[in-house]
């Protein structure tokens, strides 16, 4: 009842036409991203441990981000 050939061809041909040849490979890379975060959500809690160990990335680092949050704290423009 599984996915024969000719349905996996007619698969990868709708795909091939609708992102062109040049994105397949990007589009396959970020599948695979997500799917290992994807399992490593729902690996045990011993792995989790070991996650919150690492250091924070230069994403949260960012500076003109906490800027635009400061300004629309501020209350010093009143509508």
């Amino acid at each position: 009842m599984g996915l024969k050939l000719p349905e996996i061809l007619l698969i990868f041909a709708a795909l091939l036409l609708l992102f062109g040849g040049s994105r397949l490979p990007q589009l396959g890379s970020s599948l695979g991203s997500a799917l290992r975060n994807f399992k490593r959500g729902f690996s045990s809690d011993d792995d989790k441990d070991e996650a919150s160990d690492k250091k924070p990335g230069t994403l949260s680092a960012s500076t003109s981000v906490d800027k635009d949050v400061a300004a629309a704290k501020s209350p010093s423009h009143n509508a």
